[in-house]
């Protein structure tokens, strides 16, 4: 019989809509536990005080009565072309965001798929689609078959892994008839991996290797089928780029201020300059010069021995969610049983070598990834990146806790334009050394929010912000904090400093079009509840279980600013709720929509929005909504996702031809099994995370 995880007290709900099995293995029950940040900085709430097919696709029309058939017309201007990244020998990637096309129209034009249940994906009347890889599929051309009954760590490394996310697409040639895909594998469920599961004690050793090698990313090569929006995994030939990223032997190198400082030391690496493996990889970004970044987030959960630290330890591995109480915390994976890395008591600063961003040259098999310590240590979502007027990069990241922050870096060096070798060159090393900001916001009408999301009287969520500096390449910028201190344990230097507390922030992506910067704000159920902080303008509701956007603008338009604006043109929730707002369209012509997660940007500037853990109890999907013009609000649902799983790393490509999606955690329901599933997508069995890839039949632009 299956391990039944408990269910959370979370308003009758864990984590919102998602269901407890999730909540144990995504996140190691964070809701179950104290929020980390104990700090006495000003919550949000606080400031207020002070402010005076395969082919059996199911379509809309397959749906009968429930197809709403809403279309819109959106006002946007096209994409304009980003810096050129290098790649594969070929000066194929003109751009990762637009450009390498026609550029859509503005307007959003697809029929609305409606909420619903069902165990199936389901796309628009005049779409296809079809699933891409699924967990298990070779990834290096050497890879055994998989089989469910003779699973091994080996086998495993060379397979597509567990639980898909970020998912980046990467040009491979000039006639856009190649190209790589890049997926995140952010965590593994043993129940539904391993037929016979008992308990997580019951697993052999040779199992929990399976699981460490479940996760990282896959590198794979793609081939577009015909002329179509469709593509496929290339299974013949050398497939050079193809390559397993695991968290159970891939070598990473260490960069930046915090590298070979006495934190990262570990018995294995007295350097501090080299990790094994990367954990919980969730969301991530593609840079103009061609390569991935991917952001470790809930790493906490796979270490145990936290009570056996030294006492002075104790409050930095607390912050970072980690048990200094139990040597075993409940629900524990107990890794150590197959790796004693993961074992605290015996290597105190493992953890700490974790909760980095991670970046990846998918054009270069032989090259080491990297994580960049200048970007700082939390439970990064992810980290996407824009050039600025003045030629630096900025960075955008969110940590992604109750009431923790946002953040942003911006480079020391400009980037370098061009294709040549010298620039790429350049271009890899920018990321090792710049200034990490922390987030706080201001407020116009902070005495007017009462919890119920009603509009203040000057008709807008909105207000002022700053980014506080953290650390100047090795000049730290907190007092009492050293430049490596600060890297390795950014949290509590935003603690130090006065940060925003903020609800959850997830994905943070700017928008390649109009500039502004997009932040998808999850949930927090314990907003107003309890002595929690009550609503404020920026977080508009009491008991937030639905989620919002919030849309940042730099002073100036330069992304180097370190002053901003911001709005919040979208709250969460069913249209007919009162407390759901949609930049003031009108709501009887939205979608309901709950839990934002990641988003993208098509090459009009449309925000794309997919979610996870739906608490209005239909499935996750992908959603899009102009973000100028009067169609600015007009939400509409472009997919779901099969049942228990959540919609992930929404990619539109460059010649708007394609979506890609990540079905993430299929059938993930308490109780679940291999032998009883909860859902049988994609091939009848039993579930299996994988890429689905999305394309309009006339082979036109996607949702316009």
């Amino acid at each position: 019989m299956s391990e039944q995880p408990r269910l959370l007290p979370i308003l009758g709900q864990n984590h919102s809509g998602r269901s407890a099995m999730t909540c144990m293995y995504r996140c190691g029950n964070a809701c179950d536990h104290p929020v980390p940040n104990e700090s006495d900085n000003p919550y949000f709430g606080d400031v207020v005080q002070t402010e005076v097919s395969r082919r059996g696709v199911v379509r809309a029309g397959a749906v009968g009565a429930l197809v709403l058939g809403f279309a819109g017309a959106g006002a946007a201007s096209a994409a304009p072309a980003l810096a050129a990244p290098a790649g594969g020998g070929e000066d194929a990637l003109t751009a990762y965001h637009g450009g390498g096309g026609e550029a859509p129209a503005a307007a959003l034009t697809f029929s609305t798929i409606p909420p619903n249940k069902l165990d199936n994906f389901v796309v628009p009347n005049g779409y296809d689609h079809s699933v891409v890889i699924r967990w298990g599929d070779p990834v290096e051309p050497d890879a055994p078959a998989f089989r469910l009954d003779r699973q091994s760590a080996y086998s495993q490394s060379k397979q597509f892994g567990y639980n898909n996310d970020f998912l980046a697409v990467l040009p491979l040639d000039k006639h856009g008839e190649r190209a790589l895909l890049v997926a995140n594998h952010e965590y593994t469920n043993e129940n539904l991996m391993f037929a016979g599961f008992t308990t997580l004690d019951a697993l052999s050793v040779e199992q929990i290797r399976v699981a460490i090698a479940a996760h990282g990313l896959s590198v794979v090569e793609l081939e577009r089928v015909g002329r179509t929006g469709e593509w496929k995994l290339v299974t013949r030939g050398a497939r050079k780029y193809n390559r397993r990223i695991t968290a159970l032997a891939t070598r990473f190198d260490l960069t930046g201020p915090a590298a070979g400082s006495a934190y990262l030391k570990t018995a294995a690496d007295p350097r501090g300059k080299t990790v094994i493996g990367t954990l919980n990889n969730c969301a991530g970004g593609v840079t103009p010069w061609g390569t991935i970044l991917s952001g470790e987030e809930n790493f906490n959960q796979y270490f145990v021995g936290g009570d056996a630290v030294p006492e002075a330890d104790k409050p930095k591995l607390a912050r970072y969610g980690i048990s200094t109480t139990a040597r075993y915390p409940s629900d524990s994976r107990k890794w150590d049983r197959a790796d004693e890395r993961f074992d605290l008591a015996k290597h105190p600063h493992e953890a700490n070598r974790f909760g980095w961003i991670v970046e990846l040259d998918p054009f270069d098999p032989d090259a080491r990834p990297r994580k960049h310590t200048a970007m700082g240590r939390f439970k990064h979502e992810g980290a996407n990146v824009i050039v600025a007027k003045s030629g630096y990069v900025a960075a955008y990241m969110g940590d992604d806790e109750r009431f923790d922050y946002l953040y942003k870096f911006v480079t020391d060096k400009k980037m370098a334009k061009g294709n040549s070798w010298q620039a790429r060159k350049h271009n890899l090393t920018l990321l090792e050394s710049g200034t990490l900001y922390v987030a706080k916001l201001d407020y116009t009408s902070a005495s007017e929010i009462d919890g119920s999301g009603k509009l203040p009287s000057d008709g807008a969520f909105n207000g002022t912000g700053k980014w506080i500096p953290l650390v100047r390449g090795d000049k730290s910028y907190v007092s009492g904090m050293t430049a490596a201190e600060v890297l390795t344990f950014t949290r509590l230097a935003g603690d130090a400093v006065g940060a925003t507390k903020m609800d959850r922030p997830e994905d943070v992506e700017p928008n390649p079009v109009n500039g502004k910067i997009y932040v998808a704000l999850t949930n927090n159920s314990n907003r107003g509840t309890g002595t929690n902080p009550k609503a404020d303008e920026a977080n508009p509701r009491t008991a937030n279980r639905h989620g919002h956007i919030l849309e940042l603008t730099e002073d100036g338009g330069e992304h180097t600013s370190e002053t901003f604006t911001w709005s919040v043109p979208i709250v969460c929730g069913d249209p007919a709720d009162p407390a759901t707002y949609f930049a003031g369209y009108d709501k009887t012509k939205v979608s309901p929509i709950s839990c934002p997660d990641n988003v993208a940007f098509d090459g009009a500037g449309n925000l794309w929005i997919s979610t996870d853990g739906n608490a209005l109890g239909t499935n996750d999907g992908l959603f899009a909504t102009p973000v100028e013009g009067p169609e600015r609000g007009h939400l509409k649902q472009f997919l779901t996702v099969p049942i228990g799983a959540e919609t992930c790393g929404p990619v539109i490509t460059t010649d708007h031809k394609s979506v890609f999606v990540a079905v993430q955690h299929p059938g993930e329901l308490t109780g679940a099994s291999i032998e009883k599933p909860a859902s049988t997508w994609p091939d009848g069995d039993y579930a299996k995370p994988g890429v689905v890839v999305t394309w309009r039949h006339d082979g036109k632009a996607v949702g316009s």
